[in-house]
C-alpha cells in the first residue's frame, strides 16, 4: 500500500504546484480543492478475493486501478478539462483510461471526469509505476455525488424510489446550474457577449 501513498501524494504535489501557480502568478485559480484517500485493507481485499486477482504487487496493480485516489474539484465545467489536460499532459503522467461522464452521465446522474493514470514513484531500490485514479468534478457535481453517496450508505444501496427520483431532479438542477455559472464565468472574461438587456450597475 505504501507505493500507493506514494503514488497519491506525487498527484497531489503536481496539483499542489499548479494550485500555487495560479494563486502567485495568474489572475485566476481553476482549482477550488483537492482531496486524496486510499482504498482500505478489508475494502481492497473484498475486491480482490471478488476478481480472483493474484495478491502480488504486480497481480494487484494489473487488476485493480483505484487503490489510490484523488479528486480534484473546479469552479466550472471548462475549468475541469483545462485542469485535466494540464496534469495529464505532464511528462511523467501516463493516461490509461478516461471516463468523462460529464459529457455522458451516468444514469442516476452522476457527472464527472474520472482518469487513470500512472506515475513513477521512485524508492530505493528503483522506480516502481503507479496507478492512481483521479476525479475532476465542479463545487455542484461533488455537493451532489457526496449526497448521493450519503444516501446510499444510509439506505445500504435499497434506496427508495422517491428518493432516487429526488436524485435525479437535483442531478438536473446541478447541471443546469452549471451551465448557468460557465455561461457567467465566460461572459466575465469576454468570451461571450453580454445579454443587451443587462446594464452595469453601480453597488
Amino acid at each position: 500500500m505504501l507505493q500507493y501513498k506514494f503514488g497519491m501524494d506525487e498527484i497531489v504535489t503536481k496539483v499542489t504546484i499548479l494550485q500555487e501557480e495560479f494563486r502567485e502568478m495568474r489572475e485566476y485559480n481553476p482549482i477550488e480543492h483537492v482531496s486524496s484517500r486510499l482504498k482500505s485493507s478489508d475494502s481492497l481485499i473484498e475486491k480482490i478475493e471478488r476478481k480472483g486477482c493474484d495478491t502480488s504487487f504486480e497481480g494487484i496493480a494489473g487488476a485493480i486501478t483505484d487503490i489510490a485516489g484523488v479528486r480534484i474539484t473546479c469552479s466550472f465545467v471548462s475549468d475541469v478539462y483545462d485542469v485535466f489536460e494540464m496534469l495529464t499532459s505532464q511528462a511523467d503522467v501516463r493516461v490509461l483510461e478516461v471516463k468523462d461522464y460529464i459529457a455522458n452521465p451516468k444514469e442516476n446522474g452522476y457527472k464527472s471526469l474520472h482518469a487513470i493514470v500512472e506515475v513513477p514513484v521512485f524508492l530505493s531500490g528503483g522506480s516502481v509505476d503507479v496507478c492512481v485514479e483521479i476525479q475532476f468534478r465542479t463545487i455542484a457535481m461533488d455537493f451532489w455525488a457526496s449526497l448521493e453517496h450519503k444516501i446510499y450508505y444510509k439506505y445500504e444501496r435499497q434506496v427508495p424510489q422517491q428518493l432516487l427520483d429526488g436524485l435525479a431532479d437535483a442531478a438536473r438542477t446541478a447541471a443546469a446550474l452549471d451551465a448557468d455559472m460557465e455561461r457567467l464565468h465566460r461572459q466575465v472574461r469576454g468570451e461571450l457577449p453580454l445579454d443587451p438587456v443587462l446594464r452595469v450597475v453601480d453597488v
